[in-house]
């Protein structure tokens, strides 16, 4: 059936809010789905049946529903999408096509709600001012890089001196208070390396000088929101031992240490040559990132009057909360998401949302495309994080999904340098650490 059989009516909700209803012929519908039927029939091999032989009874229980279900998706989209084109609509989200009732027997009828582009007038990035921030991978980074990697293969010595920063204390503790004692019986018992911060400071302060068989008493107030809740806003009298004091043992940066991170050769030139490589992938990605966030601020400051799709501004909230919560999830949080959690992100939904149709707006106005090789020089540079580039490479390649999310991020990407190279901008220079630092 063409889309000209279905009688489509159009009226405005809101300001960008717009509801369709779509009317065709029950009658039309079945007489696609029969002549479907029928196709089907004549190349179907079902058990018991010769091929083209299979009663129409038997295609109808198999296939009908599934059949009935694709053509009238097809018609729906089909006068759905032409009357969008005959409108000149341009769509923010994807509509809602839900039934509705039929005003006269014989028809099918949907209601589609769909929000339209808010209009942003001329678009005019000169007027953007923009800091552009650059930074260079030094010597001294690459320096760091083997030191943290030094410490994350590090052993460890057991020690008769008092401890210092950076050495592990084996430490048995139990707290009381008031009449209350963590643990009840027993004590707990832990290794505390001074200087990381995974005890509370005043703690773990206390814990340099200790020899091992030292111990100590101290009244120590947690914090309010301690991640225990008995000692949490208290003032408590902390006990602890130190069992064991060990200093770190740091290995030599020879070949088979530097072959354990996959450098075949063992050379240190080849070990330094790899760091920077990994490093200037981070930092091009974390440059990136803050171009991101500057060129969004100076769009969403400039054309913070425009009207957002309200729908689609929820949504955006709403994915927000979710993911927070997850992510507090994974970290040990309990409960449930609260049915008005999205509301907290709703100004922040609203920016993303800006950005996002302004980033749309500005490629389609200015006929930017999807640059080949920035997508595939992307692809390979997440692929090289893996120990198998291949078959990442392959992954993506084969699965839809994740090849058009990587699509939006570089189109993404594009657009804000495009935008960001027309705007009035500054650089300014950063070294490698404040560059992968978090931004103010």
């Amino acid at each position: 059936m063409a889309a000209s059989n279905t009688q489509v009516s159009l009226e405005s909700v809101g300001n960008l809010e717009r509801r369709m209803t779509l009317r065709l012929p029950a009658q039309s519908l079945e007489t696609q789905v029969g002549g479907r039927l029928r196709e089907i029939a004549r190349t179907a091999r079902i058990k018991g049946f010769r091929p083209g032989k299979v009663p129409t009874k038997v295609v109808e229980q198999r296939y009908g529903e599934q059949v009935r279900a694709e053509v009238l998706d097809g018609l729906l989209r089909e006068g759905f999408d032409s009357a969008i084109r005959e409108n000149s609509l341009r769509l923010a989200g994807s509509p809602r096509i839900q039934p509705a009732d039929p005003a006269t027997e014989g028809d099918l009828a949907y209601v589609a709600t769909f929000e339209v582009m808010p209009d942003f007038g001329e678009i005019d990035v000169d007027k953007l001012e923009v800091v552009r921030h650059t930074a260079e991978i030094t010597d001294a980074d690459i320096d760091r890089m083997i030191e943290n990697l030094r410490l994350q293969r590090r052993s460890w010595t057991a020690v008769t001196r008092p401890a210092q920063e950076g050495d592990a204390v084996d430490v048995e503790t139990w707290s009381q208070a008031g009449d209350e004692r963590l643990p009840a019986e027993g004590s707990e018992k832990g290794v505390a390396v001074i200087g990381t911060g995974a005890m509370l400071a005043e703690i773990e302060a206390a814990l340099v000088g200790m020899k091992t068989g030292d111990e100590k008493t101290m009244d120590v107030t947690f914090p309010s929101d301690w991640r225990v809740p008995q000692l949490a806003g208290r003032q408590v009298q902390v006990y602890l031992k130190a069992e064991q004091v060990s200093e770190p043992v740091l290995p030599e940066v020879d070949a088979a240490f530097i072959r354990s991170f996959g450098v075949k050769a063992g050379e240190l030139d080849a070990f330094r040559g790899e760091i920077r490589s990994n490093l200037e992938r981070e930092l091009k990605g974390a440059l990136m990132g803050r171009l991101r966030r500057e060129v969004g601020e100076q769009l969403v400051a400039a054309y913070a009057s425009v009207e957002m799709p309200p729908r689609l501004v929820e949504s955006e909230a709403r994915q927000m909360a979710y993911q927070t919560f997850e992510q507090a999830r994974r970290q040990g949080a309990q409960g449930e998401l609260p049915a008005d959690a999205h509301l907290q992100f709703m100004d922040a939904a609203r920016s993303r949302v800006l950005v996002g149709l302004l980033v749309g707006e500005v490629a389609r106005r200015n006929e930017l495309k999807l640059d080949p090789k920035r997508l595939n020089e992307t692809l390979r540079l997440i692929a090289s994080t893996y120990e198998e580039p291949k078959q990442v490479i392959e992954l993506y390649r084969n699965d839809p999904q994740l090849m058009s999310g990587l699509q939006s991020r570089v189109m993404e990407e594009q657009v804000i340098d495009w935008i960001a190279e027309r705007a009035r901008h500054t650089e300014q220079q950063m070294s490698f650490q404040e560059a992968i630092g978090p931004t103010a």
